[in-house]
């Protein structure tokens, strides 16, 4: 199963309401469906969840049914329709459109008053034409209509409830899409879908401590390839002063210094300073190690 039928899944769990919560479902359900005419609806969708609620949602908003549904035995898509010219008119009256003529689709605001109302109204339209990438590979969460005006005002409205939509036109659909995980999350929630805006948070969570995992192994990494390269550099300098004979003549620190490096080349400065007799600091050890390669540059 797909993140947005998981999605899906868990927002017709919400109970259908009645009355304004009922209908403005629907209106978000018609605005995004397939088909939404002056003489017929259809709504199309792979969706069992949310094929079992249309029924019973368009019943609790209207009082009527679907004229055509699908078989039982239906599989993949399934397509509910509503052509019956005294429905049609129920529910024309009911969105605000006026009778006669082509219909021209905008956002009956009127209709979207209260937030319950507006969350209802979303989660009609993410379930008719809403999808949302699995988090694990990306946040994108999108909504597609037929309808220009119907995206223009969906805008305005997302942008009164605090989220703001990037736009697109695909193949004579419009699309309004986000791409912040955080936004991803709080429409999730908004809509009814909580446990999916929690996965949605833990992908992003487990994606931060990754990257962060993953600097910190880089960072040791380069650490260890400096300390590598700058330990080679100062034995191939100890090994000159010991072919010289120069290295026997030198003091007890800096023999102690000489030795460490060649027994130990893959400590850091500050290691072998700690296994010095007696143990010295970093900027000690490390200034031994400088005099040892000035000494070896003389002998070149």
């Amino acid at each position: 199963m797909t993140f947005s039928a998981e999605v899906k899944k868990e927002l017709c769990r919400q109970s259908v309401g009645r009355g304004s919560r009922a209908l403005a479902e629907c209106y978000g359900v018609m605005l995004f469906c397939n088909t939404f005419s002056e003489r017929q609806i259809r709504v199309v969708t792979g969706s069992e969840d949310f094929a079992r609620r249309l029924p019973r949602l368009l019943d609790r908003a209207f009082g009527i049914s679907f004229d055509v549904l699908p078989g039982e035995e239906s599989a993949g898509k399934r397509a509910f329709i509503v052509s019956d010219p005294g429905s049609m008119e129920k529910i024309l009256d009911a969105f605000g459109y006026a009778g006669g003529g082509i219909l021209s689709h905008h956002v009956n605001l009127g209709l979207l008053e209260d937030d319950e109302a507006r969350a209802a109204f979303l989660r009609g339209a993410f379930l008719a034409g809403g999808s949302v990438t699995d988090p694990e590979k990306r946040y994108h969460l999108e909504l597609v209509t037929g309808h220009y005006m119907v995206s223009r005002e969906m805008t305005a409205l997302f942008l009164d409830m605090g989220f703001e939509p990037k736009c697109a036109a695909r193949a004579g659909n419009y699309i309004m899409y986000f791409k912040q995980s955080a936004v991803v999350e709080d429409i999730l929630t908004t809509i009814g879908a909580p446990v999916a805006a929690m996965r949605v948070m833990g992908a992003k969570i487990e994606k931060d401590m990754k990257n962060i995992v993953t600097r910190q192994v880089n960072c040791d990494t380069a650490n260890v390839a400096k300390t590598v390269e700058a330990s080679a550099q100062v034995l191939e300098n100890i090994r000159a002063l010991r072919r010289s004979g120069r290295l026997d003549t030198l003091s007890d620190k800096l023999r102690e210094a000489a030795r460490l490096r060649e027994e130990y080349p893959e400590l850091s400065i500050e290691e072998l300073g700690k296994l010095s007799d007696p143990p010295v600091t970093k900027s000690g050890f490390n200034h031994r190690l400088r005099r040892l390669m000035e000494l070896a540059g003389n002998e070149k």
